[in-house]
């Protein structure tokens, strides 16, 4: 089924980043499993996820709304990687790689927002119906 998140190259970069996520975590202590790996896990998946239901929704309005709460879950998941290099669990140079990711997925999103708040009416949401 095409559903039209998954035309956003940002929704693709963000899945990618739910694998990484899913790839620290097994380098972290089996005591974490139920508290900071959950939370990570949740995090990144949230990600994608309201990408999704924005681009399913039918205003740009709530479109961006989702998008802003799919920064909220990266802001999130920066924090709670914070945790983990505090905790030394993982170093700087273990997380270099997923937080380039997240550095991209960060400025596509505030792209996508600012795109969809242009004033001009012939731009197509992401559903491909005009505004």
């Amino acid at each position: 089924m095409e559903k039209p998140h998954k035309r956003l190259d940002v929704w693709k970069l963000a899945m990618e980043l739910v694998t990484e996520v899913y790839k620290i975590a097994k380098f972290l202590p089996r005591e974490e499993n139920y508290n900071l790996i959950s939370q990570m896990k949740r995090a990144a998946i949230s990600i994608p996820s309201n990408i999704a239901e924005g681009a399913a929704r039918n205003t740009k309005k709530e479109f961006i709304n989702f998008l802003h709460i799919s920064q909220g879950s990266l802001s999130e998941l920066d924090t709670q990687l914070e945790i983990v290099k505090h905790l030394g669990y993982l170093s700087e140079n273990d997380l270099c790689g997923i937080i380039t990711i997240m550095e991209r997925i960060d400025k596509m999103l505030t792209g996508l927002i600012k795109f969809q708040k242009s004033p001009y009416p012939s731009r197509l949401t992401p559903h491909g119906k005009r505004s």
